[in-house]
């Protein structure tokens, strides 16, 4: 229990550093339940005291400075299909069949090439004759 004479980090500035410590605190902890962040990597809440005294030596500014370190996001990829065009001129695709040159049929049913571009399927009816 402090006496008269002590420093409660708590108190002071009407609570406002352990406010600032709050705020980072819940900063991490939506990071970590971020599920496109690192589950296992660490995360840091940093409070920095820093004491400025007067030329007296009798009164001394005290700020409390916060901050987090945060899991960044997981890295995200994707292929891309590399040729020339006609020019000669490098272009490129996103490849969205999982495999070059095979086709895939989306969610709504359409049938796509490698890049995702629809395919237009012909009706062939075969009539039979009896």
């Amino acid at each position: 229990m402090p006496n008269d004479n002590e420093l409660n980090l708590s108190e002071m500035a009407q609570g406002a550093f352990m406010e600032r410590f709050h705020i980072e605190l819940y900063k991490v902890l939506a990071n970590i339940k971020d599920p496109n962040t690192d589950p296992k990597k660490a995360r840091k809440i940093t409070l920095t005291a820093t004491l400025k005294p007067n030329e007296k030596r009798e009164l001394a500014t005290f700020e409390v400075q916060s901050k987090s370190d945060l899991a960044p996001a997981k890295p995200l990829s994707t292929m891309i299909l590399i040729d020339k065009d006609a020019d000669g001129k490098a272009v490129g695709k996103e490849l969205k069949s999982g495999q070059k040159g095979q086709t895939f049929v989306d969610a709504d049913g359409k049938v796509k090439d490698d890049t995702g571009k629809v395919i237009e399927m012909k009706n062939q009816s075969k009539t039979t004759r009896g």
